[in-house]
């Protein structure tokens, strides 16, 4: 979900496609069931490809250590 505080449009769209590709090869990763939603904070919008992939690495595996 990238609301309108990340930016104007094609900022939002930047984002959201980044998410989507970065998702796409984590996905296979997650366990089975398991809901995922994807929320783009501000500074998501200057962030590079990189940096957002780290960070959505970081949240994952809170995600899963909090699971345990």
């Amino acid at each position: 979900m990238v609301g309108r505080r990340v930016g104007n449009a094609v900022t939002r769209n930047r984002v959201r496609r980044r998410l989507r590709h970065l998702m796409r090869d984590r996905v296979g990763g997650l366990p089975g069931g398991m809901l995922v939603v994807a929320r783009a904070n501000t500074s998501a919008s200057s962030a590079d490809f990189h940096r957002l992939g780290r960070d959505l690495d970081r949240c994952l595996a809170k995600v899963e250590e909090e699971r345990r």
